[in-house]
């Protein structure tokens, strides 16, 4: 227990279950070992959260207030519009998507802009080419996703049909572009959007 969480308090990445199998041998149960530390750090402000494929150290959501106040928390987050939540939510769900078919989902062009931004900030990445005319790329999301949102891997995205029926999303409506006011108002017209903070509410 002591070796698998002192590798995971010194890394700075996610530390995967190859990676401590090698440390405390494949006989071991890694997720017993992770369900022991987890007790053990039951009522401290930090726990063991599997995120991007690993585990890694991250403070509780109840201090990320204090640790802001504390040391500022500017560079842990990502400053997205509400046209890039939108476009990011899309390659989240349809990935691997080209900009064309993002494009008529809001039934307004996604500038190169745009998708520029959301991959400086390594939220999203070029996936396989398209098998459409002209083999256009496509985007997908990244490491770095997961781990701006706390998903351990993709399948831990709230179930698309779970928000239609709680009346936060709707395909047919997102299809349509109906859904996209930011997009239609602002993007690629030279107008300032509000920007939306996506910031981690868990600290490492």
């Amino acid at each position: 227990m002591n070796r698998v969480e002192a590798t995971i308090f010194a890394a700075s990445e996610p530390v995967t279950r190859e990676v401590l199998a090698r440390i405390v041998g494949k006989s071991c149960s890694i997720d017993l070992l992770i369900d022991d530390i987890r007790e053990e750090l039951r009522g401290r402000p930090y726990d063991l959260i599997a995120v991007a494929g690993g585990w890694k150290h991250l403070t509780r959501p109840a201090y990320a207030d204090a640790i802001r106040a504390a040391v500022g928390g500017g560079e842990k987050g990502t400053d997205l519009t509400q046209s890039e939540v939108l476009v990011l939510m899309c390659v989240a769900y349809f990935q691997p998507i080209t900009r064309a078919e993002l494009s008529s989902f809001f039934g307004k062009e996604i500038s190169r802009d745009l998708i520029g931004h959301l991959r400086g900030a390594k939220l999203i990445a070029s996936g396989p080419r398209s098998p459409t005319p002209g083999a256009p790329y496509t985007y997908v999301t990244t490491k770095t996703f997961l781990l701006e949102f706390g998903l351990d891997t993709l399948r831990d995205l709230p179930d698309f049909e779970a928000l239609e029926d709680a009346g936060l999303l709707s395909k047919e409506k997102l299809l349509a572009g109906d859904v996209a006011a930011g997009l239609a108002s602002g993007e690629g017209d030279g107008e300032e959007e509000p920007e939306a903070d996506v910031v981690e509410d868990q600290v490492s």
